[in-house]
Protein backbone atom coordinates (compact mmCIF):
# COMPACT_ATOMS: atom_id res chain seq x y z
CA UNK A 1 0.00 0.00 0.00
CA UNK A 2 1.57 3.63 -0.82
CA UNK A 3 1.80 5.97 1.63
CA UNK A 4 1.20 9.67 1.47
CA UNK A 5 4.44 12.04 1.39
CA UNK A 6 4.45 14.62 3.81
CA UNK A 7 2.38 13.49 6.67
CA UNK A 8 3.68 15.44 9.72
CA UNK A 9 2.79 14.55 13.33
CA UNK A 10 3.13 17.92 14.68
CA UNK A 11 1.04 21.25 14.41
CA UNK A 12 1.96 24.16 12.55
CA UNK A 13 0.71 27.57 12.32
CA UNK A 14 -2.72 26.62 9.82
CA UNK A 15 -3.60 24.22 12.21
CA UNK A 16 -2.89 26.16 15.66
CA UNK A 17 -5.08 29.05 14.33
CA UNK A 18 -7.95 26.63 13.10
CA UNK A 19 -7.80 23.93 15.92
CA UNK A 20 -10.30 24.77 18.12
CA UNK A 21 -13.09 25.80 15.18
CA UNK A 22 -14.26 21.88 15.47
CA UNK A 23 -14.47 21.05 19.08
CA UNK A 24 -15.39 17.09 19.69
CA UNK A 25 -18.53 17.85 21.81
CA UNK A 26 -17.10 15.92 25.00
CA UNK A 27 -14.91 18.32 26.51
CA UNK A 28 -16.75 18.82 29.70
CA UNK A 29 -16.95 15.32 30.51
CA UNK A 30 -12.59 15.32 29.98
CA UNK A 31 -12.48 17.46 32.41
CA UNK A 32 -14.64 16.35 35.29
CA UNK A 33 -13.34 12.85 34.76
CA UNK A 34 -9.89 14.05 35.19
CA UNK A 35 -10.56 16.87 38.09
CA UNK A 36 -11.29 13.58 40.11
CA UNK A 37 -7.57 12.14 40.25
CA UNK A 38 -6.51 14.79 42.06
CA UNK A 39 -4.95 18.80 42.48
CA UNK A 40 -1.69 18.55 39.71
CA UNK A 41 -1.49 17.20 36.41
CA UNK A 42 0.36 17.19 33.55
CA UNK A 43 -0.87 16.81 30.25
CA UNK A 44 1.36 15.26 27.07
CA UNK A 45 0.38 16.97 24.52
CA UNK A 46 -1.17 20.25 25.71
CA UNK A 47 -1.80 21.88 22.21
CA UNK A 48 -4.24 25.08 22.49
CA UNK A 49 -4.78 24.48 26.15
CA UNK A 50 -8.69 22.52 25.41
CA UNK A 51 -8.69 20.53 28.04
CA UNK A 52 -5.72 22.07 30.40
CA UNK A 53 -7.16 25.25 30.68
CA UNK A 54 -10.63 24.40 32.09
CA UNK A 55 -9.05 21.81 34.01
CA UNK A 56 -7.21 24.85 36.16
CA UNK A 57 -10.24 26.53 36.42
CA UNK A 58 -11.85 23.65 37.95
CA UNK A 59 -8.72 23.86 40.98
CA UNK A 60 -6.26 21.44 39.12
CA UNK A 61 -2.95 22.64 38.60
CA UNK A 62 -1.65 21.91 34.99
CA UNK A 63 1.54 21.63 34.06
CA UNK A 64 2.04 20.54 29.67
CA UNK A 65 4.60 18.92 27.07
CA UNK A 66 3.73 19.51 23.65
CA UNK A 67 5.87 19.66 20.50
CA UNK A 68 4.50 22.48 18.66
CA UNK A 69 5.52 26.26 19.44
CA UNK A 70 2.49 26.86 17.44
CA UNK A 71 -0.22 25.04 19.29
CA UNK A 72 1.49 26.43 22.45
CA UNK A 73 1.47 30.37 21.27
CA UNK A 74 -2.08 29.79 20.30
CA UNK A 75 -3.26 28.46 24.25
CA UNK A 76 -0.99 31.68 25.71
CA UNK A 77 -3.28 34.06 23.30
CA UNK A 78 -6.39 32.14 25.70
CA UNK A 79 -7.15 33.99 29.40
CA UNK A 80 -5.26 32.15 31.53
CA UNK A 81 -3.04 30.82 28.98
CA UNK A 82 0.47 32.41 29.96
CA UNK A 83 0.37 30.97 33.43
CA UNK A 84 0.65 27.09 32.09
CA UNK A 85 4.17 25.71 32.00
CA UNK A 86 4.90 23.86 29.31
CA UNK A 87 8.11 22.51 28.16
CA UNK A 88 8.62 21.99 24.24
CA UNK A 89 9.30 18.79 23.21
CA UNK A 90 8.50 15.17 22.28
CA UNK A 91 5.89 13.85 24.81
CA UNK A 92 7.67 10.09 24.72
CA UNK A 93 10.88 11.80 25.80
CA UNK A 94 10.55 15.23 27.61
CA UNK A 95 10.53 15.97 31.45
CA UNK A 96 9.50 18.48 33.95
CA UNK A 97 11.55 17.23 36.79
CA UNK A 98 8.36 17.43 38.47
CA UNK A 99 5.81 14.22 39.52
CA UNK A 100 1.67 14.13 39.52
CA UNK A 101 -1.01 12.26 40.90
CA UNK A 102 -1.91 12.92 37.11
CA UNK A 103 -0.66 12.28 33.53
CA UNK A 104 -2.87 12.25 30.95
CA UNK A 105 -2.75 11.74 26.89
CA UNK A 106 -6.39 12.29 25.27
CA UNK A 107 -8.09 12.66 22.01
CA UNK A 108 -6.21 9.65 20.23
CA UNK A 109 -2.50 11.80 20.35
CA UNK A 110 -0.53 8.45 21.34
CA UNK A 111 -1.43 7.64 18.04
CA UNK A 112 0.74 10.48 16.58
CA UNK A 113 3.67 8.56 17.77
CA UNK A 114 4.67 6.56 14.44
CA UNK A 115 6.45 3.27 15.93
CA UNK A 116 5.68 0.95 18.24
CA UNK A 117 9.11 1.63 20.57
CA UNK A 118 7.92 5.35 20.97
CA UNK A 119 4.72 4.71 21.84
CA UNK A 120 6.81 2.73 24.64
CA UNK A 121 8.45 5.60 25.71
CA UNK A 122 5.35 7.37 26.38
CA UNK A 123 4.27 4.96 28.98
CA UNK A 124 7.78 4.94 30.77
CA UNK A 125 7.80 8.40 30.36
CA UNK A 126 4.13 9.23 32.30
CA UNK A 127 5.73 6.54 34.63
CA UNK A 128 8.82 8.80 35.63
CA UNK A 129 6.31 11.02 36.04
CA UNK A 130 4.10 9.61 38.41
CA UNK A 131 4.16 10.41 42.17
CA UNK A 132 3.72 6.87 43.91
CA UNK A 133 -0.05 6.66 43.56
CA UNK A 134 -0.35 8.60 40.34
CA UNK A 135 -2.26 7.33 37.38
CA UNK A 136 -1.54 8.15 33.94
CA UNK A 137 -4.77 8.12 32.06
CA UNK A 138 -5.24 7.77 28.16
CA UNK A 139 -7.98 8.47 25.78
CA UNK A 140 -7.74 6.72 22.34
CA UNK A 141 -10.46 5.55 19.81
CA UNK A 142 -10.72 2.24 18.83
CA UNK A 143 -8.92 1.06 15.07
CA UNK A 144 -11.95 -1.36 14.15
CA UNK A 145 -13.17 1.19 12.23
CA UNK A 146 -10.68 1.65 9.76
CA UNK A 147 -11.12 -1.88 8.60
CA UNK A 148 -14.20 -1.14 6.42
CA UNK A 149 -14.31 -0.77 2.87
CA UNK A 150 -10.75 -2.01 1.62
CA UNK A 151 -8.74 -0.14 4.15
CA UNK A 152 -9.76 3.59 2.15
CA UNK A 153 -12.93 5.56 2.71
CA UNK A 154 -14.14 8.99 3.07
CA UNK A 155 -16.57 10.45 5.84
CA UNK A 156 -18.59 13.58 5.45
CA UNK A 157 -18.33 15.76 8.44
CA UNK A 158 -19.73 18.76 7.46
CA UNK A 159 -22.31 20.02 4.49
CA UNK A 160 -23.03 23.31 4.25
CA UNK A 161 -24.31 25.72 1.34
CA UNK A 162 -20.63 27.41 1.36
CA UNK A 163 -18.88 24.93 2.21
CA UNK A 164 -18.06 20.88 2.53
CA UNK A 165 -15.57 19.01 5.19
CA UNK A 166 -14.89 15.48 4.11
CA UNK A 167 -11.96 12.91 5.89
CA UNK A 168 -10.26 11.22 3.39
CA UNK A 169 -8.25 7.99 5.04
CA UNK A 170 -6.53 5.24 4.21
CA UNK A 171 -5.31 2.39 6.51
CA UNK A 172 -2.89 -0.44 6.35
CA UNK A 173 -3.46 -2.84 9.10
CA UNK A 174 -0.15 -4.47 8.10
CA UNK A 175 2.12 -1.38 9.40
CA UNK A 176 -1.16 -0.06 11.70
CA UNK A 177 -1.28 3.30 10.02
CA UNK A 178 -3.52 5.39 9.25
CA UNK A 179 -3.18 8.21 6.57
CA UNK A 180 -5.44 10.73 7.40
CA UNK A 181 -6.29 14.28 5.31
CA UNK A 182 -9.57 16.45 6.22
CA UNK A 183 -10.38 18.39 3.69
CA UNK A 184 -12.20 21.91 3.79
CA UNK A 185 -13.39 22.98 0.41
CA UNK A 186 -15.21 25.89 0.75
CA UNK A 187 -15.34 29.87 -1.38
CA UNK A 188 -12.47 30.44 0.38
CA UNK A 189 -10.50 27.85 -1.52
CA UNK A 190 -9.50 24.52 -0.38
CA UNK A 191 -7.32 23.42 2.93
CA UNK A 192 -5.86 20.20 3.52
CA UNK A 193 -5.46 19.02 7.14
CA UNK A 194 -2.96 15.77 7.18
CA UNK A 195 -1.91 13.63 9.97
CA UNK A 196 -0.48 10.08 10.30
CA UNK A 197 -1.25 7.73 13.29
CA UNK A 198 -0.46 4.54 14.48
CA UNK A 199 -3.35 2.88 15.35
CA UNK A 200 -3.53 0.33 18.27
CA UNK A 201 -5.78 -1.80 20.14
CA UNK A 202 -6.24 -1.89 24.29
CA UNK A 203 -4.46 -4.86 24.50
CA UNK A 204 -1.19 -3.52 23.05
CA UNK A 205 -1.27 -1.05 25.43
CA UNK A 206 -1.55 -2.86 28.40
CA UNK A 207 1.71 -4.54 27.32
CA UNK A 208 3.26 -1.38 27.04
CA UNK A 209 1.94 -0.32 30.30
CA UNK A 210 3.94 -3.56 32.20
CA UNK A 211 6.63 -3.07 29.92
CA UNK A 212 7.16 0.82 32.35
CA UNK A 213 6.28 -0.82 35.01
CA UNK A 214 2.24 0.02 35.42
CA UNK A 215 -0.59 -2.13 34.90
CA UNK A 216 -4.15 -1.30 34.19
CA UNK A 217 -6.79 -0.09 37.15
CA UNK A 218 -9.87 0.55 35.20
CA UNK A 219 -10.86 0.75 31.47
CA UNK A 220 -14.13 2.51 30.25
CA UNK A 221 -16.08 3.30 27.01
CA UNK A 222 -16.37 6.92 27.70
CA UNK A 223 -15.74 9.63 29.86
CA UNK A 224 -18.96 9.46 31.92
CA UNK A 225 -18.23 5.98 32.97
CA UNK A 226 -19.43 4.15 30.16
CA UNK A 227 -19.12 0.09 30.27
CA UNK A 228 -16.12 -0.81 27.64
CA UNK A 229 -17.78 -3.25 25.19
CA UNK A 230 -17.58 -4.80 22.17
CA UNK A 231 -19.65 -2.09 20.69
CA UNK A 232 -17.33 1.12 22.21
CA UNK A 233 -15.96 3.12 19.40
CA UNK A 234 -13.43 4.41 21.94
CA UNK A 235 -11.35 3.61 25.74
CA UNK A 236 -10.54 5.31 28.52
CA UNK A 237 -7.78 3.29 29.91
CA UNK A 238 -6.48 4.34 33.79
CA UNK A 239 -3.03 2.66 34.21
CA UNK A 240 -1.28 2.54 37.61
CA UNK A 241 2.15 1.37 39.50
CA UNK A 242 2.63 -2.11 39.63
CA UNK A 243 2.47 -4.00 42.52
Amino acid sequence: MAVVKGFNPSFGPETARNYDNSPRGDEAETVRFLAGFGGRALEFAIGTGRIALPLRESGVEVDGVELSPDMVARMREKPGGEAVEVVLGDMSTAGTGRTYPLVYLVFNTITNLLTQDDQVRCFENAARHLTPDGVFVVECGLPGWAARDRHQFVDVEAVEVDHVRLDVNRYDPVTQMLDENHVHIGVDGIRFGPIRQRLTYPGEFDLMARIAGLRLRDRWGGWNGEPFTADSTRHVSVYERAA
